[in-house]
């Protein structure tokens, strides 16, 4: 066994007794997945990720890739090659790309559930597989000409890139200026410089197709200027697939990390060899940059969020066995009996404290993935049935886009900067000195898990874009629809025993409809007084995570009523241990985490918008 700790029951328990998914299973579209082949192919995956895939991982970060600048190429342990090839071999991954492309379609509420077990065990395999996701957007949103490529990248196992970031441009995409210019035969030449790009060389695929946004020649300042290109890092024939020299694309160095060393994070020159210049194709024939980019960065921010939440959730469970089997001092109640038998420290209450905010944490932030990812499965579902991208703004689906698109930043923003707290405050703490040892994988999750916090949209980022664009633009109807779905779960009169958490819950929801009536009516004032905005900017992080509190929360709540509901029915008499941790869980969160929503909308409602006249010497 690796590292690594799936959590298999806790991902069925979710998807199938709290979220119900195993409705839309055996049924269009996804006829060919009912729920008894859902549940092999988890387990299936989750002994792929406890053996082969996550076997490397130590050894990828002990061994990073070493960059040769002769060659822009890397080499690396073959061990992690194997991981890689690994889950490249067992297919899994044609669960997410459509039927046309090789795919058996699954919903999305399983392949993230799927992801979540590769993320876990390994997050770099995952990443470098990318160029399957990738190859399903570009058939999506490509040409003709381009859904051919779209298939190359599926047949030959080629990787891709997504290309935003330049070195003066940072998160401001719209600043970018790396330029495109037109040739006659309508393919396009692009100079400039990019940084932090993921998986731009690795030594197991013979091409990389890049999604590169670039400023085409004439076009306007700001991201409406923006057009998306494909460049291929080798010169192809889109109408045989044969693969010619290396274009005008160059790998010029690779990042030295904090952590997730085993993935490459590249520069890419484009154009700087006016001999060969990088050339490539716009994406659909259409200059709509942002928007098509943004199909593939909202995969991102789930992707990252998906990869902090497994990280939490082997740490956590790593941290479980070690307190477990760790003999350490006497019972509290005798700790001044020195003849006093020694015992494992999850009898110490701080330590159990510890482990229940790990656990709560842990399966509360899945459970916010996977609900996340149950309207995935209503939007794609509608768009199969109707042939059509777009879904009607006034129908199911698209209230399940709406609510899909405010969840986003939780699962990103708040799945990022509670597990690398938790990983290095809680899992690592567990093990005392031992867990500053590389003897324990936890000083390698924490440093890991660091970067999800950072990329595709620092936690500030997903901050305000929860509040302005997700809430505000939105008008709350995305909102609204989640504070109805739990006001429905808080009032319902049930006789189980949870009345004192629905009344918790209950009262988080009030504290952040507080929060968003003083935020919104400062974002109105701005209207006339644009500093009242400097209220808002100080407040969004905190609004993001007592937000994502609320809903890891309400999520727990439901969870605990589906257990109460099976420990009294006693239908599961070998669960009744995992089913009393749920209840639990539960309880702990709503006594030990809700109530400090109360501070959070205290500190929001009071800024100190001072600050902001404070001299940058003063700080």
């Amino acid at each position: 066994m690796s590292h690594y700790r799936s959590n298999v029951r806790d991902i069925e328990f979710m998807l199938f007794d709290v979220l119900e998914r195993g409705e839309v299973l055996g049924r269009a579209p996804f006829a060919d997945i009912d729920r008894e082949t859902a549940g092999d192919v988890l387990r299936q995956v989750a002994e792929l990720a406890e053996g082969p895939i996550g076997s490397s991982l130590l050894e990828s970060d002990r061994t990073p890739p070493v960059f040769d600048p002769a060659t822009g190429t890397v080499t690396m342990p073959q061990s992690f090659q194997d991981s890689y090839q690994a889950w490249v071999d067992n297919e899994w991954w044609r669960l997410e790309i459509p039927a046309e492309l090789g795919g058996t379609p699954a919903p999305p509420s399983l392949t993230w559930a799927l992801s979540e077990l590769v993320l876990g065990a390994n997050p770099p395999v995952k990443m470098y597989a990318a160029g399957f996701t990738f190859a399903n957007v570009l058939y999506r949103l490509g040409t003709p000409e381009q859904q051919g490529l779209a298939q190359l990248m599926i047949d030959k196992k080629w990787g891709a890139t997504m290309v935003l970031t330049e070195p003066d441009a940072g998160s401001d995409v719209g600043a970018g200026r790396t330029r495109a210019v037109e040739n006659a035969d309508g393919t396009w030449n692009l100079t400039g410089v990019k940084r932090f790009i993921t998986s731009g060389t690795a030594p197991f695929y013979d091409n990389v197709i890049h999604f590169v946004l670039a400023r085409p020649a004439g076009a306007g300042p700001g991201t409406k200027g923006l057009s998306l290109f494909i460049v291929p890092q080798h010169h192809l024939d889109l109408q045989t697939g044969e693969q010619g020299p290396a274009n005008g694309v160059q790998v010029a160095n690779i990042e030295h990390k904090m952590g997730i060393k085993a993935s490459t994070t590249c520069e890419l020159r484009f154009g700087e060899d006016a001999d060969n210049p990088a050339v490539g194709w716009l994406l659909g024939g259409v200059h709509d940059g942002i928007a098509q980019m943004f199909r593939i960065i909202e995969y991102a921010r789930m992707l990252v969020g998906t990869k902090a939440i497994a990280t939490l959730s082997t740490g956590y469970l790593n941290a479980l066995d070690y307190a477990k089997e760790r003999v350490q001092g006497a019972d509290l109640t005798r700790m001044t009996d020195k003849t006093a038998p020694r015992v494992t420290i999850t009898h110490h209450p701080d330590v159990r404290r510890s482990l229940m905010l790990q656990k709560s944490y842990a399966e509360g932030l899945r459970a916010l993935m996977l609900y996340t990812a149950s309207f995935q499965d209503t939007v794609f579902a509608a768009q199969q049935a109707s042939g059509d991208e777009a879904v009607a703004a006034d129908s199911e689906a698209g209230m399940a886009a709406r609510v899909n698109d405010l969840l986003l930043p939780l699962v990103k923003g708040c799945g990022s900067e509670r597990a690398w707290v938790l990983l290095g405050t809680e899992s690592l703490q567990t093990f005392g000195g031992s867990g500053f040892l590389q003897d324990y994988p936890l000083e390698q999750y924490v440093r890991d898990a660091k970067i999800d916090s950072l990329y595709e949209g620092t936690t500030a980022i997903q901050g305000q874009d929860f509040f302005f664009r997700k809430i505000l633009r939105d008008k709350g109807a995305a909102l609204g629809y989640v504070a109805q779905e739990v006001l429905a779960t808080v009032t319902a009169q049930t006789d189980d025993g949870l009345g004192d958490v629905r009344g918790a819950v209950a009262r988080a929801l009030g504290e952040i409809q507080a929060m968003v009536e003083f935020l919104t009516g400062r974002a109105t004032a701005a209207q006339q007084d644009p500093q009242q905005l400097y209220a808002v900017g100080l407040g969004t992080t905190r609004f993001l995570l007592a937000a994502g509190d609320l809903v890891i929360g309400w999520l727990l709540l439901r969870q605990a009523e589906v257990a109460q509901r099976l420990l009294a029915t006693g239908e599961r008499p070998g669960d009744t241990a995992y089913l009393q941790g749920k209840v639990a869980a539960a309880r702990f969160f709503a006594g030990e985490v809700l109530p400090r929503l109360g501070a959070d909308r205290r500190t929001i409602t009071a800024p100190d918008t001072a600050l902001m006249d404070l001299p940058e010497e003063a700080f």
